[in-house]
C-alpha cells in the first residue's frame, strides 16, 4: 500500500481519486440485498449517507468534495513541478541567426530571469514591408514555438504584438503584454516599460537601451533587419 501511495504522489486521496462523484462513493456502500429490499437506489444512498446502511463510517458530502478539491490541487501541483521541455531543445539552428538567438534565450525567458523584445522588419506574404516589436516571453506562453525552430513557420510581427506597422497601408497598432507596457507619442520615441521592475527600454538605435538592457543587431539574410533587446529583470524590493 505504501508503495502505491508513493507512486500516486503526495496529496493522493484514495476515496476522492477512486470515485468521480459522491453518488459513486455512496453506491460502493450499497449491496445487492439493499437494492432488492429497498427497490430504490436513491433511498439506499440516503440511508448510507445517514449511516444507517453501508460498511463502516461514511464521510459526508462536504468532506468528500473537500477531499476531491484537495486531491486535484495536489495533482496540479505535481504537474507544475515537472520541468517543461524547451521548444528549441534538440533543434539545430546554428545557421539561422534569429532562431539561434531565440534558442540561446529561451530557458532564461521562460524562468523569468530575462525579458526579450525582438524587432523584425521584412516583407510579408503580400510583398508589403512590415515591422514590429515582439515580446518573446508572451509568444512563448501563448503559442507553440516548436514549428518556428523546425522552420515550418516563419517568425513575423503581427498586429497583436507589442508594436506593428505596415509601411504600405500605414496600419499601426500597439498592445501591452503581461511583461511590457507600451509608451508611445513620447519625445524620446517608442518606449517599453518592463512591468516587473518598471525599467524602461529605449529602442531608438541612437540612444542607450536603458538600465540592465542591451541591444543586439543580428547579421542575417533571412530578414531585412532583426534587432534583439534583452532586459535582465530585477524584482522591486
Amino acid at each position: 500500500m505504501d508503495d502505491d501511495l508513493e507512486i500516486k504522489g503526495p496529496g493522493y486521496e484514495p476515496i476522492a481519486d477512486e470515485f468521480a462523484t459522491y453518488e459513486d462513493y455512496l453506491d460502493s456502500q450499497i449491496n445487492s440485498t439493499d437494492v432488492y429490499y429497498l427497490e430504490d437506489v436513491e433511498l439506499a444512498r440516503q440511508l448510507v449517507e445517514l449511516g444507517i446502511r453501508g460498511n463502516g463510517e461514511v464521510i459526508r458530502r462536504e468532506e468528500f468534495e473537500q477531499r476531491k478539491e484537495a486531491s486535484e490541487q495536489a495533482r496540479q501541483a505535481r504537474l507544475n513541478k515537472k520541468p517543461k521541455k524547451l521548444a528549441s531543445q534538440g533543434k539545430h539552428v546554428e545557421e539561422y541567426p534569429l532562431l539561434q538567438a531565440l534558442k540561446d534565450r529561451e530557458e532564461a525567458v521562460r524562468n523569468g530571469k530575462l525579458t526579450t523584445i525582438i524587432f523584425i522588419r521584412d516583407k510579408n506574404s503580400k510583398g508589403q514591408e512590415v515591422s514590429g516589436y515582439i515580446d518573446y516571453g508572451h509568444r512563448l506562453k501563448t503559442e507553440s514555438m516548436e514549428p518556428y525552430f523546425d522552420r515550418k513557420k516563419r517568425l513575423m510581427p503581427r498586429p497583436s504584438d507589442l508594436s506593428f506597422y505596415n509601411w504600405e497601408t500605414q496600419m499601426s497598432t500597439s498592445n501591452p503584454t503581461p511583461n511590457f507596457q507600451v509608451i508611445a507619442d513620447n519625445e524620446a520615441g517608442l518606449l517599453f516599460k518592463n512591468k516587473r521592475d518598471r525599467k524602461v527600454i529605449n529602442v531608438d538605435p541612437r540612444a542607450k537601451p536603458g538600465d540592465n538592457s542591451t541591444r543586439t543587431e543580428l547579421d542575417t539574410t533571412e530578414y531585412l533587419q532583426v534587432v534583439v533587446y534583452d532586459h535582465v529583470t530585477r524584482r522591486r524590493s
